[in-house]
């Protein structure tokens, strides 16, 4: 069995044609981060600035991300970011299940590499995708599920609070909620001052 690599990673994406996505991009977005965070961030799919650069959230949705990030003293270098689909839908619409179907065989070997103890699942479609088409964004957001070992909270995606920003006050206590969970499994002990005394 060939053993699971960012080489094979990144060589796999480049190469892959496995939905018709590809044919009108100018740049796969792999993602990226710390390849070995203990938190992972997935969203739906790159948007125009992402498709154009070649990375994952640096358009004005990507911008806001990383401020809520900065909100619970989180520096975007610390956790790695992706997306359900490497390519970008045409007209940033929703990928379609068959779509984010063929992606999806990146997004496991993602998990695989950076092996995150928490995801937070940004919008519907990751949250569907991960979880199952019965989660509902405005129902489960800020609710903890646990797969494998792995702790998942779906929360808006930041192109939602964008749109609506009625929602940002929903969207800052699953802030809140993360980083109590972060604290709670000491994840980040020299950000959030847990004491390693009985280490």
């Amino acid at each position: 069995m060939t053993a699971i690599t960012w080489e094979l990673f990144n060589h796999q994406v480049a190469e892959c044609r496995r939905c018709g996505l590809c044919g009108g991009i100018h740049h796969k977005v792999p993602g990226q981060g710390d390849p070995h965070a203990p938190l992972m961030l997935i969203g739906e799919g790159p948007g125009q600035v992402e498709d154009e650069q070649g990375l994952a959230f640096v358009g004005p949705a990507g911008q806001l991300l990383t401020r809520m990030l900065a909100a619970i003293s989180l520096p975007r270098d610390r956790v790695y970011i992706c997306n359900v689909v490497k390519c970008r839908p045409p007209n940033n619409r929703v990928p379609t299940a068959e779509e984010a179907a063929a992606c999806m065989m990146h997004l496991r070997m993602q998990v695989s590499l950076v092996r995150p103890k928490v995801i937070v699942l940004l919008g519907s479609t990751a949250a569907k995708n991960t979880l199952g088409d019965t989660l509902r964004i405005t129902r489960d957001r800020g609710q903890w599920f646990e797969r494998n070992g792995v702790w998942m909270m779906p929360t808006y995606h930041p192109s939602a609070l964008l749109r609506d920003p009625s929602k940002k006050r929903e969207a800052w206590e699953d802030m809140q909620t993360l980083r109590d969970k972060l604290m709670e499994l000491q994840l980040y002990p020299d950000l959030y001052g847990v004491s390693n005394d009985h280490a």
